[in-house]
């Protein structure tokens, strides 16, 4: 009998579980050193360091202030965190079987041969709860994560669709409003419209507020109370909280919580991201059907297979990695905001295998608007395939002409133009004789007779070149 036991491979590109880590690794690098696992570790360090070298700073007469030379080395431990370090307290929790007092026993075993931080190692973790140290963390994380990763790849696709929102803004196109032919517009005005989306989503993503707590088990300083009853802690709190980095974490405060912070926050931004994706996902499928009409065709890669049987074809793959990975980002991203501002009572741990995945979400995220750029700068307009589209659409202009007609008060023009176009092929022969037999002024005749679909695109053009 064989024995099919297999010693455990490293994680490579095909061996890895999840995409993220396996075949998109490189293209979600700048996430992991954020919100992996590393990451987290990191973060809970930054944090301990801080509530630790404040509690030298505040003036009890049983922690004297550190010395230079003690904070130097401290905020060491934090700018030089490696990949051993995180094994090393990976190794200390499989002992303590707590991944927080892991970290306490880790900073602890650093202040070995460092005497004035050995005598005051009972401070590290003073009267916090491992969530005053979680909280912190993941509010860490998520800021880098956001104002690294995710806005500035939000940041590139507006920056280049503004590009091309001015680059094509005098370019006609043939809308289509339920699939049908429909009044003009141009193919920059089309994009200034996803432009100014994403902008006012931008800015609600990066007006979140990343909030944290460090007030005990649940939420009322009950610990710290009991060691000094007299001291200020919830201002010492805020002042850890919002101090900038080093000395502090650069966060807002959380007033009140529960043993969590509520995570509203969170879900605040994990919606907001979400709600740029789903604006992406819409852009994504009215590209694909651009590119299926021939409006915009694809540059070459070279060696490139579009299909395994059909030499021929040029895919829009770009476009639809990003509306699938968009999709699987939202999936997530939905869960996040749902789940986490609910927990029983003052503490249920549903949240923490959860708060596991923020990575993932972002990851997805951050991959498909690579997806996305990546597709945008392929892209090659094809002005006569849109001039021809155009050309074929004569009846788009049944619109101006019953307008001026009802500006005259011509009776019944709706109908008129209704009977002259709906369900036919409208040629531009029928609508100037129909023009010609009008009675309106001959200023006005001439100008419906000048008309065509390409040039009657309104203010399309200038609102192209707004944004």
């Amino acid at each position: 009998m064989s024995n099919t036991t297999r010693t455990p491979q490293a994680i490579s590109q095909v061996t890895a579980l999840s995409p993220l880590d396996g075949r998109y690794a490189g293209k979600v690098a700048a996430l992991r050193p954020l919100m992996s696992e590393q990451g987290y570790m990191h973060r809970r360090v930054q944090v301990e360091i801080a509530w630790f070298i404040a509690l030298s700073d505040a003036g009890f007469a049983e922690f004297k202030p550190l010395s230079a030379t003690s904070r130097d080395y401290l905020i060491s431990l934090v700018t030089n965190f490696s990949t051993e370090d995180a094994l090393a307290i990976k190794d200390e929790e499989k002992v303590t079987n707590h991944d927080v007092k892991a970290v306490e026993y880790w900073i602890k075993k650093k202040f070995k041969g460092h005497a004035e931080l050995e005598a005051a190692s009972e401070f590290v973790h003073f009267a916090c709860t491992s969530e005053d140290i979680n909280n912190t963390s993941h509010a860490l994380q998520l800021q880098a994560g956001r104002d690294e990763v995710i806005l500035p790849g939000l940041d590139g696709l507006i920056a280049k669709l503004r590009e091309m929102a001015h680059a094509f803004a005098d370019v006609p196109m043939l809308s289509r409003t339920h699939g049908q032919t429909a009044s003009p517009t141009t193919v920059g005005k089309e994009v200034a419209n996803v432009v100014m989306r994403l902008r006012q989503v931008r800015e609600r993503i990066a007006g979140v507020h990343i909030m944290a707590k460090m007030n005990g088990a649940v939420g009322n300083y009950n610990a710290h109370m009991s060691a000094w009853p007299d001291f200020d802690w919830e201002a010492f709190s805020r002042n850890v909280v919002e101090t900038p980095a080093p000395l502090g974490l650069g966060l807002t405060f959380q007033p009140y919580s529960i043993q969590i912070e509520h995570h509203d926050y969170m879900a605040e931004l994990f919606d907001a991201v979400a709600r740029a994706n789903t604006i992406l996902i819409d852009w994504s499928r009215d590209v694909w059907g651009y590119v299926s009409l021939g409006y915009f065709k694809q540059r070459l890669k070279a060696g490139e297979i579009g299909s395994s049987t059909m030499p021929h074809k040029v895919n829009p793959i770009d476009f639809e990695n990003a509306e699938g990975n968009l999709g699987l980002a939202n999936a997530v991203l939905k869960h996040l905001s749902e789940k986490l501002p609910i927990s029983r009572w003052q503490r249920d741990l549903t949240d923490s295998t959860v708060l596991r995945n923020m990575g993932v979400a972002l990851g997805y995220t951050a991959l498909a608007y690579q997806s996305m750029m990546v597709g945008l700068n392929k892209l090659e307009l094809n002005e006569e395939a849109l001039a021809a589209d155009l050309d074929a659409a004569w009846e788009v202009l049944a619109e101006p002409i019953q307008t001026v007609m009802r500006r005259y008060g011509v009776q019944g023009a709706y109908e008129q133009l209704k009977e002259v176009t709906r369900g036919k092929t409208v040629t531009a022969e029928a609508l100037h004789g129909l023009i010609a037999s009008l009675q309106i002024p001959q200023a006005d005749k001439d100008r419906l007779l000048a008309m065509t679909p390409g040039s009657y695109v309104g203010k399309a053009a200038e609102l192209a070149r707004r944004v």
